[in-house]
């Protein structure tokens, strides 16, 4: 149960730093003058280092126990090329510093992702009720983040977000590797990545990733056009990640009645409506409120069911791997993609152009849910 606590602490620290950044960096490099498109790209280096780094830490840390080593010196890294923000405000300088620290800082969820699932062992259903501590740090900085800059410079960001990337390092110094059983062994992976529920799924994960690039590189700039202060976009922010929360609390019961299909399905469903309330309604503040709800179907759920196929499907040797494969697939293809798209279509069309492609990606992710990802029970674990 210790463990289980640091690995809370982690999440906590990990996504109070997401919490930080994510909602609010775009409105930082609007602020030092940046247009969209280029907005656009520097948001993306996360989604674009997610492609390849996660899966080259992984095969290494899968490769002898060294996932907390590699986690640890992962962190150290991303905090020290955070720095670059306080020397250069170009547009180079930006993409060089921010491409590091994202090289870094996305080796560190999906080995952490697996090192959880390793010390729940035979229950992961407990994986919500650790993973929604990262939840609780994503509300705890994007709430006092936007309340913090109603009133203070925009430059006291970079100040906020370097505490919260220590919190992350010294947290990860705390983690212990978990144990692998005895015959753990690494099995058929590549037969495993090749059947059908495994494409089906990753490529239903990579269409909602790309459906959120508009939300993640925009929402904040779209409601404040629209009127709304920065602590009550940070409340927003808030409210979904509330959603979120309440989704991993009461996931575990609700998969005991239905199955990981149906829940996705539902999941997409609610995401394409979501992305249009947004892109065309969202100066009526209850449909904003309504929209931000929806993140605990389209994030929330959608997470906490594909972790728990991806723990089903894969053997305890591959998780790592299947956890980085599935994380550049999704956020990494998917997310890049999303964003760049996002960017283009942001300056032809603005945010109803935006919102709507979203809404349209979503569908397609839908129809791969549909198509490929069987009832649970006719996916036999792989153990």
């Amino acid at each position: 149960m210790a463990q289980h606590r640091r690995l809370a602490a982690w999440y906590f620290w990990y996504f109070a730093f997401i919490g930080a950044f994510q909602p609010y960096f775009s409105l930082y490099l609007q602020s030092i003058g940046f247009a969209a498109g280029r907005i656009a790209v520097l948001m993306s280096l996360g989604q674009f280092m997610r492609l390849l780094a996660p899966l080259l830490w992984s095969w290494l840390a899968d490769s002898g126990g060294r996932r907390v080593r590699v986690v640890v010196g992962s962190s150290a890294a991303a905090l020290a090329s955070f720095l670059v923000v306080f020397a250069r405000q170009d547009f180079l300088a930006l993409l060089i510093g921010m491409g590091v620290m994202h090289f870094f800082l996305s080796a560190s969820l999906p080995l952490v992702e697996a090192l959880t699932l390793g010390h729940l062992g035979k229950h992961p259903e407990g994986y919500g009720r650790i993973r929604l501590w990262g939840s609780v740090g994503f509300i705890a900085a994007v709430s006092g983040v936007g309340l913090m800059l109603d009133v203070a410079p925009m430059e006291s960001l970079l100040w906020v977000s370097v505490a919260l990337l220590l919190g992350t390092f010294l947290c990860a110094t705390s983690l212990a590797e978990a144990p692998l059983p005895s015959s753990h062994g690494d099995g058929p992976l590549l037969a495993v990545l090749r059947s059908r529920r495994v494409v089906f799924l990753f490529a239903a994960g990579m269409f909602m990733t790309a459906a959120h690039g508009p939300l993640y590189v925009f929402y904040s700039i779209h409601m404040v056009a629209l009127g709304y202060g920065k602590a009550a976009v940070g409340l927003l922010w808030t409210l979904g990640v509330v959603a979120e929360i309440v989704v991993f609390l009461f996931m575990p019961r609700l998969t005991v009645h239905v199955s990981k299909r149906v829940i996705l399905l539902a999941c997409f469903a609610l995401a394409m409506l979501r992305f249009v309330l947004i892109g065309w309604l969202a100066e009526v503040v209850a449909i904003a409120v309504l929209a931000q709800l929806l993140h605990g179907a389209s994030f929330g759920a959608h997470h906490a069911a594909t972790m728990s196929a991806l723990n089903r499907w894969f053997a305890p040797g591959q998780q790592a791997r299947a956890q980085a494969l599935y994380g550049s697939v999704a956020y990494g293809a998917g997310g890049l993609g999303g964003a760049l798209l996002a960017g283009e279509l942001w300056q032809r069309g603005g945010a109803a152009t935006s919102f709507s492609a979203a809404s349209v990606l979503a569908f397609v992710g839908l129809l791969l849910v549909w198509r490929g990802v069987p009832p649970d029970s006719s996916v036999p674990a792989v153990r």
